[in-house]
């Protein structure tokens, strides 16, 4: 059976950027990715030093719903 689009997976890529600081990034993955504290911190290292980190990944409409929260926040993110 082929599976619809919409329930596809997808992911959010988190870019780093000069304008949000570290712990503004923290606690957004924390409140809107419900990152426990470790795991924001270590996405938050990950984006500072390479540049790029998948931040979350689950089905289409979900995803695009944390998507429109983190752009809203000024975080700085693109779909996969």
């Amino acid at each position: 059976m082929k599976k619809r689009k919409y329930n596809k997976k997808c992911s959010i890529i988190l870019l780093n950027d000069d304008v949000n600081t570290f712990d503004h990034v923290v606690i957004s993955l924390q409140e809107i990715c419900g990152h426990n504290y470790f795991q924001a911190i270590q996405c938050a290292h990950l984006v500072h030093h390479n540049g790029s980190c998948e931040i979350f990944k689950d089905q289409r409409e979900l995803t695009e719903t944390i998507y429109e929260e983190l752009n809203e926040v000024g975080l700085v993110v693109k779909l996969k």
